[in-house]
């Protein structure tokens, strides 16, 4: 490995360590809220209702406010607040803001109006269960004006990210996750004594928790001066920009959302519970690609950003093999853990209270087959930046929506005999198609690169992996007696056996000798030194 790709490697580390720390309590503030859902009602009607209840206000929330809106944002207000007035560049932030509400607002008021339509057409087949077309729709109505807050705190969160504050809008998430915990836990727990219904509590948990997503970041607006106040322009040439550069970012957007709706569709139609099983197994496998593939992304954007506008292909290579390699040295052992141990991980987090193990074994299943995608997910987040970077939004929609048809078609072919696992295959493998055809698209883009040394790591990577699983899958069987002893005996159980793994498959990458991993291992190293 050059000098370049070693040095690359070894600043994505650095970078990408500190971003994981904020998406560490975000996602395992994540998974407590899966749990308190889990534990409260388990995984029948009333899970499934407000799963696709709030799937609804969020895929537009995905399309439109925290993706497009965000980036195109972004980019404005930088260029204004780099070379126009104060003046401009408050009218500019006024007038986002007011038309994003109006709009945000107008669509929160439609899909209230046709919710019994927009739950239908999601989810079908909740027609022939009584009743629970009804309970969707009253909590998509609780849920939609979640859509209006989030929109306004993604602008909240472009413009601290501009003027340099970070953490405060990293937290957002987790503050909204918090609130759900303790305001829709205690709702739900209370709710039966006053008459009511106790998933409604969740609903109201959810909406208070994007009123708080959007509240932890006010005080800083207002601290940095930003005068607040109603403004519509419509022909101003910013908001006119920032319209402009939505329309390519929301087609790029839409593939994942269709093959969000397409999932929740199919899901639908197979046993009672498919729907909630498949949503608490893909928030479990959330955690490794936010901690791998999110952060190694955001850590690589910077380095290939500057490389792509120097034109510098070769050294932009190192750094994506370096990147990838990383990713898939964190997520390969990832996933052939999870495929080994996802019952008892699944039982340790979700079976509690209305949690079955009926419920943990149709969950754990869903989880082995979403982890065959895990290195591809996390593939997929740092490859298609690169593509931004040299101003190609064209191929990664085309994967995309090449990866939506795949999706469907896969689905058709298999739902019949492997119900909701059939869903979570094909996501998995659809992914994998997705990265491949970005891959061998940019090395023709880029003139080429490293891809002899890449296709050795992982096969380094994969053989270390699979012995790791050897030792995982027999360390959980020496454990069985331990984890007979209750809940403290099956988490220490657990503990032992996936400590006793990473050491091994560190011991095995070790030796391998890796680049990518000697850096990280480096990193790591000084760091619990303290330098």
């Amino acid at each position: 490995m050059s000098k370049t790709g070693e040095s690359s490697a070894a600043g994505i580390v650095r970078s990408a360590g500190s971003v994981s720390i904020a998406v560490f309590f975000s996602r395992i503030l994540g998974l407590v809220r899966e749990q308190v859902l889990a534990s409260l009602f388990g995984a029948g009607n009333a899970m499934d209702a407000f799963v696709v209840a709030f799937r609804i206000p969020n895929l537009l929330r995905d399309l439109f406010a925290e993706g497009a809106l965000s980036s195109a944002f972004v980019t404005v207000f930088t260029e204004y607040e780099k070379n126009r007035s104060k003046r401009q560049t408050m009218d500019l932030v006024n007038n986002v803001l007011s038309v994003l509400t109006v709009i945000s607002s107008i669509l929160v008021i439609i899909g209230m109006i046709f919710s019994r339509d927009l739950v239908s057409l999601m989810a079908p087949d909740f027609s022939l269960v009584a009743g629970k077309i009804d309970l969707t729709r009253n909590l998509t109505l609780v849920m939609f004006p979640f859509l209006t807050l989030v929109s306004i705190s993604a602008l909240f969160m472009g413009i601290l990210n501009t003027r340099g504050y970070f953490f405060v809008p990293a937290m957002a998430s987790s503050c909204f996750n918090l609130s759900s915990i303790l305001i829709g836990g205690s709702l739900a727990l209370l709710l039966p004594s006053w008459g009511g219904i106790p998933i409604y509590g969740m609903a109201i948990g959810t909406l208070l928790g994007g009123l708080s997503q959007l509240g932890i970041q006010w005080p800083l607006i207002r601290k940095m001066g930003l005068a607040i106040r109603p403004r519509i322009d419509l022909s101003d040439p910013g908001l006119r920009r920032i319209g402009r550069l939505i329309v390519p970012a929301v087609i790029g957007l839409s593939a994942t959302q269709i093959n969000i709706f397409v999932n929740t569709n199919f899901a639908s139609r197979c046993a009672e519970g498919s729907v909630a099983w498949l949503n608490y197994a893909f928030r479990l496998m959330q955690f490794p690609i936010g901690l791998f593939g999110v952060a190694l992304s955001v850590a690589t954007l910077p380095i290939v950003a500057r490389q792509a506008a120097a034109r510098e292909f070769k050294p932009l290579g190192d750094t994506l093999v370096s990147s990838l390699t990383l990713a898939f040295a964190l997520t390969v052992p990832a996933s052939v853990g999870l495929w080994v141990l996802a019952e008892p991980i699944v039982r340790l987090i979700f079976q509690h209270g209305r949690f079955s193990p009926h419920d943990t074994l149709m969950t754990a299943q869903a989880v082995k087959f979403y982890s065959i995608g895990l290195m591809a997910y996390s593939g997929v987040k740092i490859i298609v930046p690169v593509y931004y970077s040299l101003d190609d939004t064209k191929w990664p929609v085309i994967a995309s929506f090449l990866a939506v048809a795949a999706n469907i078609v896969f689905i058709l072919l298999t739902l019949d005999v492997l119900q909701h696992r059939a869903i979570a295959l094909s996501t998995s493998i659809t992914m994998i198609l997705n990265l491949l055809v970005l891959s061998v698209i940019l090395y023709k883009k880029i003139g080429g690169y490293p891809v002899a040394r890449l296709c050795v790591s992982i096969l380094k990577i994969t053989l270390c992996s699979a012995l790791m699983g050897v030792v995982a899958g027999y360390g959980w069987k020496f454990c069985l007696p331990l984890a007979s002893h209750g809940i403290p005996g099956f988490c220490a159980a657990l503990l032992v056996v996936i400590s006793v793994s990473a050491m091994a498959y560190v011991i095995l990458v070790s030796i391998s000798g890796v680049p990518e991993l000697r850096s990280l291992l480096r990193v790591l190293a000084n760091r619990f030194r303290g330098k």
